[in-house]
């Protein structure tokens, strides 16, 4: 029987790994795909926005949720049951597609498909790692090129001060393929750049395609990596561990009232974005006298606000993201306006 191909999308909070997954299914080119989409906050949020576009690759129940935590750290829990649910459905699978959460670290992952319920059906295709060209421009995460090429020569793990570079580059290490994301908001002196210090750090043979947040199904699936197979030259700093407690990192909801204006509520999303350990903000929220919700995107200094289907029947809540320790009743003041 042959096995499953399994993509496993990772990448750092807000690198636009939900609106390439969202490309891929609308040119999905008549492959049943289903999807697994993980959130680190209590609140999902993600999960929907992929609903909206999958009718041409998923079928009902294809689609599932995992919120409250990062996959890595629920393998037995959360992932095997799953796999476990979509690999056994009636209509057979082309390929199942896992989307971390922002602080997913893949290694865990890649070897749960060990396990004896899932390694004899399902095959990890390859990890695509969504890296923000954007957030590494501006500087709000790093390529530690010196402290990768160490670890690489060392048997133990470094220990690294930085949580955010630490997340980061345990995802570079597992990389298959590297789509640089929001390549069209930076100069194409700073892109090569970019390019030429994750070519330093990346395996031997990783490829990097650029994107605006469009990418057809064939240049994600079919990588035929059996990653899962290959786990030594994937190691990063926290090797093959199965219990990560992310005590670096939080997450609280918020459940804003309508703001007056769009501009109104992007002075809000900015307004919580500038306070120290903030790292994300995402969700939906209303504006007063519009009939549909806002979907709210923020990171860095940049907030993406759009409006949904009028029909669409979101809860209104915003999910932030940051590291421990961040205010968050500054945080609600900042959202409640």
């Amino acid at each position: 029987m042959s096995r499953v191909p399994v993509t496993v999308l990772t990448g750092f909070l807000g690198a636009g790994k939900t609106t390439l997954l969202r490309s891929l299914l609308t040119q999905a080119d008549g492959r049943r795909i289903a999807v697994i989409v993980n959130e680190f906050g209590d609140a999902g949020f993600d999960g929907g926005l992929v609903e909206e576009c999958a009718a041409r690759a998923c079928a009902p129940g294809d689609i599932v949720e995992l919120t409250n935590g990062c996959i890595c750290c629920a393998v037995a829990d959360d992932f095997i049951p799953t796999m476990d649910k979509l690999l056994t459905r009636d209509r057979p699978l082309d390929a199942i597609v896992i989307e971390t959460s922002g602080l997913a670290l893949p290694q865990p992952l890649l070897k749960a498909f060990d396990w004896p319920a899932v390694r004899t059906r399902a095959t990890v295709d390859g990890v695509v790692t969504v890296v923000d060209a954007l957030a590494l421009s501006e500087g709000r995460v790093t390529i530690d090129e010196d402290a990768v090429a160490a670890q690489r020569a060392a048997d133990d793990s470094l220990d690294h001060d930085d949580p955010i570079e630490e997340v980061f580059e345990d995802q570079l290490a597992c990389a298959d393929l590297v789509v640089l994301s929001k390549s069209d908001l930076v100069s194409p002196a700073a892109l090569a750049g970019i390019e030429a210090r994750l070519k330093a750090v990346l395996r031997p043979g990783v490829n990097m395609v650029r994107s605006k947040g469009d990418m057809a199904a064939p240049v994600l699936i079919g990588l035929n990596a059996a990653a899962e197979d290959d786990m030594a030259a994937r190691a990063g700093h926290h090797g093959e561990e199965e219990q990560h407690d992310h005590d670096d990192f939080d997450s609280i909801v918020v459940m804003p009232p309508a703001a007056a204006s769009v501009d109104a509520m992007r002075a809000r999303v900015t307004s919580a974005l500038n306070l120290t350990g903030v790292l994300r903000v995402k969700g939906h929220a209303r504006i007063a006298d519009k009939s549909a919700p806002i979907v709210v995107q923020g990171v860095g200094g940049r907030v993406d606000l759009a409006f949904a289907r009028p029909d669409a029947m979101q809860a209104q809540h915003l999910v932030v993201i940051g590291l421990k320790g961040f205010d968050g009743d500054a945080v609600r003041r900042a959202l409640q306006g």
